[in-house]
């Protein structure tokens, strides 16, 4: 992950994670200089042994690193590629997206993720720009582009105080509404601020919306909580961090070229190094990371690795822990007893080499 203007930004979302880091790296310029670039995108692909390399852009609002820098991007990726494929996402809350951010995604196949938390009186509660203005009309006119000029998109979302009981409503505006065929849902957790979403308020917007998916989508929109589910029940590594039983194994670049082993942790004293310093290879392979990594199953609670849905779970993000437990275990809880009936039905179709869908078929609430 490349955070090329760090946690700069022109939107104000209420519940953002990322605006803390701005107090480490006062001073230090707008955007990622050509140099750490080209060390950045170099050492990432030396260091990947496979035979695909995926670069994430992230901030902040990444695009306020301009056009030039991304297609400056790009060659150095081609330059450095030496046959791997290299694979481009780059998550953006819209605002400045226009025909020639579209003409580029495009054409280079950036696969973008859009930032939008539903109708507009849920986004716009705690998603306004730095004025106070609604962001919605922007936010939709940029799905709009990306739907004219065939741009890949998947749709993000903070499961907030006001996503509560509104689940199904929120599933079907972003399915048929804005054809977003790829949707993640993300709880905004802190229980000390008035977003939060609570446990309960949690657990049945994932079930309400599970109940409307396995009745007649599956197969054909995916939710990645209930893709990281049929993962853990398949017994498979899922795609998704917060539910896999050690930290994130992707190292994040700040605009400065600080490494961190995550960037809900990009705090003093977690720093790894600097890319003019140590590669990535270098880093990725200390023993800090490693630590940090491991520390996600020795922090939990006793009670939580001795859970029935501990395989599923695994005390999901460290983030959103209070004394090694969950703040939103309870609603995990009565997710995943929801949906035991239908994952034990998918993984048995999946074990017997038949697609998950069939489970519509069959499937009766």
């Amino acid at each position: 992950m490349v955070k090329p203007v760090g946690s700069l930004c022109n939107h104000g979302c209420s519940y953002c994670y990322y605006l803390p880091t701005a107090a480490l790296y006062q001073g230090d310029g707008g955007v990622m200089d050509d140099t750490l670039l080209e060390a950045c995108i170099r050492q990432t692909i030396e260091a990947c042994e496979g035979d695909a390399v995926s670069f994430c852009w992230h901030g902040g609002e990444p695009l306020l690193a301009g056009l030039p820098f991304f297609r400056k991007a790009v060659r150095l990726q081609r330059r450095y590629a030496g046959g791997k494929r290299v694979d481009n996402s780059l998550q953006t809350n819209g605002l400045l997206v226009d025909d020639n951010w579209c003409r580029f995604f495009r054409d280079n196949d950036f696969l973008i993720g859009i930032s939008i938390d539903g109708p507009k009186d849920i986004h716009d509660k705690f998603r306004k720009v730095h004025s106070g203005v609604s962001s919605f009309d922007a936010v939709i006119r940029a799905i709009g582009l990306f739907r004219r000029y065939r741009v890949e998109f998947n749709t993000l979302s903070v499961v907030s105080s006001l996503s509560e009981g509104r689940g199904v409503e929120i599933y079907r505006f972003f399915r048929d509404t804005l054809g977003s065929r790829f949707m993640q849902f993300l709880p905004a957790a802190d229980r000390q601020l008035p977003w939060a979403v609570s446990a309960a308020g949690y657990g049945r917007f994932l079930t309400d919306i599970f109940d409307e998916w396995v009745s007649r989508d599956v197969g054909e929109y995916f939710v990645q909580m209930f893709d990281a589910t049929l993962a853990g029940w398949y017994g498979v590594t899922p795609g998704v961090c917060t539910v896999n039983d050690v930290c994130n194994d992707s190292l994040v670049v700040e605009r400065n070229g600080d490494v961190y082993p995550c960037d809900h942790f990009v705090r003093p004293g977690l720093c790894l190094g600097n890319i003019r310093e140590s590669t990535l290879g270098e880093l990725y392979a200390s023993p800090r990371r490693v630590e940090f990594s491991k520390a996600k199953f020795g922090s939990l609670a006793a009670e939580c690795r001795e859970c029935k849905y501990a395989f599923a779970c695994h005390g999901e993000c460290p983030e959103h822990r209070v004394n090694g437990r969950n703040v939103l275990c309870e609603g995990l809880k009565d997710y995943f007893s929801h949906v035991t009936p239908a994952m034990d039905g998918m993984k048995e179709l999946l074990l017997r080499r038949r697609s998950p869908a069939e489970i519509m078929n069959t499937w009766v609430m």
